[in-house]
């Protein structure tokens, strides 16, 4: 079984087995970094509109306002939906080119935006991209990661979400005190569009990355199978790869005749356990101190600070706190996730949401100044690591690992297309929601929701810890025959 290159080679049989139980070298979390560019500018455009808010000089109605903040996720679900078939035809490297060249037009567009109408197209420009992006990355890790470490390798998407968070609230922060006079001017404008340079860097840096073996072999291509897996540490010889390959198709070949379609019953089951993680991932309102934080925040602070621009940069600073406690939580998350499993991980951090969402709710309720300060903040960061270290990293890996090569990457991205969905309509109704029945009510409804989510995994999620992705595959199939014989 070959582990690296210069280990022993793999048999015709065992070219994928080579893969699977491959030594994670440092080229691996290279290729796992650079796959995820896209998780940071998720993060980053997640934040980053709700630290200018308040700044921008446009007149927007509630319906353009909730656009704005929500409506890259409406984009994101369309990029999903069109990255999926792109993605199987043409690859998954190809595509996360084009993802990059694509946030970083829109962010460009975004800092020199002339009016209202042009800023809201640049948002849902970047939505598509970062949609397109999410449903393409963890595939592209689950094609190539040994079993292993692929719940390592997948999480750093969900951390990357974390970092780019962080960092556009610390840089909206550094920007703010050094040119307070320009926070109506430069100032928003820089920040958004800062958001180009990491993207320009990743377009260039992923043209050098090596296409998913797994695809190639699909498609064929068994030279630049070869190829691939050279550059992952593995060498094989043309033939092998081929013979591989062989034995894949008869094997999925069988499959479909026995189905009659790609789309089996055990691909329709993880299809349907996947989008429903997803939308529990979003109801339970884990975007909405990210989204909506600062300006949350900021209220809370409002009469304990002299003047808005120092009530904002405190609200700042507080959801900057929540984003370094995002990145610390999130790093448990991968260090765990291989060791403990998905599921249990699942369980206990919907769980935690739960309890700590209600503590938040009656620091609202109940108390005033300082003390409702310190509560709310110590529920939130609470709440965020439940999050962080059991929910955001594992939707984000069973959505890569749950599905056979041939449709990966078309259910990926109906999974990713539902997670921005689910995202999109929560965050556009959450003010109503807040004005209906007020924040700690609501809060308390994202509590509740999470109790659900808790019997949903329990019933549906099965562990998948240590399994190649073939082996995953099998798992979703045996469950769904075993639903039809009952």
């Amino acid at each position: 079984m070959a582990r690296s290159a210069g280990a022993e080679q793999p048999n015709e049989e065992s070219v994928l087995s080579g893969l699977d139980s491959a030594a994670t070298t440092s080229f691996y979390w290279y290729l796992a970094l650079l796959a995820c560019v896209g998780g940071f500018l998720f993060g980053y455009d997640t934040a980053v509109i709700g630290s200018v808010l308040v700044f921008l000089p446009y007149h927007l109605g509630s319906f353009a306002t909730g656009y704005l903040v929500a409506g890259a996720s409406l984009g994101a679900a369309v990029g999903a939906l069109g990255a999926g078939p792109l993605t199987d035809r043409y690859g998954r490297k190809s595509l996360l080119m084009a993802d990059a060249a694509v946030y970083a037009l829109g962010a460009i567009l975004s800092a020199v935006t002339i009016n209202a109408g042009m800023l809201l197209s640049a948002r849902t420009l970047i939505g598509v991209a970062v949609g397109a992006d999410s449903a393409i990355a963890t595939a592209y890790i689950a094609e190539f990661a040994p079993a292993g470490r692929r719940g390592q390798l997948s999480i750093i998407q969900q951390w990357m979400i974390t970092v780019g968070i962080l960092v556009s609230y610390l840089l909206a922060l550094l920007i703010f005190k050094v040119a307070p006079s320009a926070s109506y001017g430069a100032d928003w404008r820089i920040i958004l569009g800062l958001g180009a340079v990491p993207a320009l860097l990743a377009l260039v840096l992923r043209a050098r990355m090596p296409e998913s073996p797994r695809w190639l072999m699909l498609q064929g291509r068994f030279a630049d199978t070869r190829k691939a897996l050279g550059k992952l540490g593995i060498e094989v010889s043309e033939d092998q790869v081929r013979q591989s390959a062989e034995q894949l198709a008869a094997t999925e070949t069988k499959e479909r005749k026995q189905h009659k379609s790609q789309w089996t019953p055990g691909v329709k089951r993880a299809l349907m356990v996947v989008c429903v993680f997803f939308i529990f991932q979003q109801i339970t309102g884990i975007n909405i101190p990210f989204y909506y934080g600062p300006q949350l925040l900021t209220g809370l602070f409002q009469g304990t600070t002299p003047g808005a621009l120092a009530a904002a940069i405190a609200g700042l600073q507080a959801a900057a706190i929540l984003g370094a406690v995002n990145v610390v939580a999130t790093y448990f998350g991968f260090r765990w996730i291989d060791k403990f499993g998905r599921r249990p991980l699942a369980l206990w951090g919907y769980a935690g949401m739960a309890v700590f969402m209600v503590i938040a709710a009656l620091g609202v309720a109940t108390l005033t100044g300082t003390p409702k300060i310190a509560v709310v903040m110590v529920g939130f960061s609470f709440f965020i690591t439940s999050f962080a270290i059991g929910v955001g990293g594992t939707g984000w890996l069973i959505q890569g690992e749950v599905f056979p090569t041939n449709v990966r990457g078309r259910a990926a991205a109906i999974a990713a297309s539902v997670d921005w969905l689910a995202n999109f309509v929560i965050i556009e109704v959450f003010p109503t929601l807040q004005t209906k029945i007020g924040l700690a009510w609501v809060m308390v409804l994202f509590a509740g929701l999470a109790v659900v989510a808790i019997a949903f995994v329990a019933r549906f999620l099965p562990e998948t810890k240590g399994l190649s992705v073939e082996e995953v595959v099998t798992v979703f199939e045996g469950q769904a025959a075993g639903d039809k014989a009952a």
